[in-house]
């Protein structure tokens, strides 16, 4: 069974920049691998992928194709899915509704509106508006 993810517009536009400075053809795909967190909720980890492996299936979601294990597909199901830009961290959230977050001193805060679990990434390395060839060389 496929999950049913939402995207916002930040996060469609953050993965197809991940897949288009990729290098990898236009059938690539965005590999998420979705585990849960403790109290900050998910933890993820991503790439741009060429093809599935096994034991994964494809999930087309506004055209973008995301690669996904089992346990991802079980955890995304009903997730909407947001990049989030802080002065001190980016990167992808996951909310459910009606998901109340941890109440523990021990949970990370998040910006307003963010779930917890913010991948923590490195924009730079997406080589804003360079094919990551270029971003290599410079």
């Amino acid at each position: 069974m496929l999950p049913n993810v939402t995207l916002t517009p930040a996060a469609a536009k953050f993965i197809q920049r991940v897949l288009r400075f990729s290098g990898l053809p236009p059938t690539a795909g965005f590999r998420l691998l979705v585990s849960p967190g403790g109290c900050s909720g998910y933890s993820s980890e991503f790439s741009a992928e060429a093809a599935l492996q096994d034991g994964e299936q494809l999930l087309e979601v506004q055209g973008l194709r995301f690669f996904l294990p089992a346990q991802s597909r079980l955890l995304l199901d009903g997730a909407t899915i947001d990049f989030v830009e802080t002065p001190t961290q980016s990167g992808l959230s996951f909310s459910h509704p009606g998901q109340s977050s941890c109440a523990c001193s021990s949970a990370e805060s998040t910006a307003p509106g963010a779930a917890a679990g913010v991948t923590k990434i490195d924009v730079g390395t997406i080589a804003r508006g360079r094919p990551a060839s270029a971003a290599l060389a410079s």
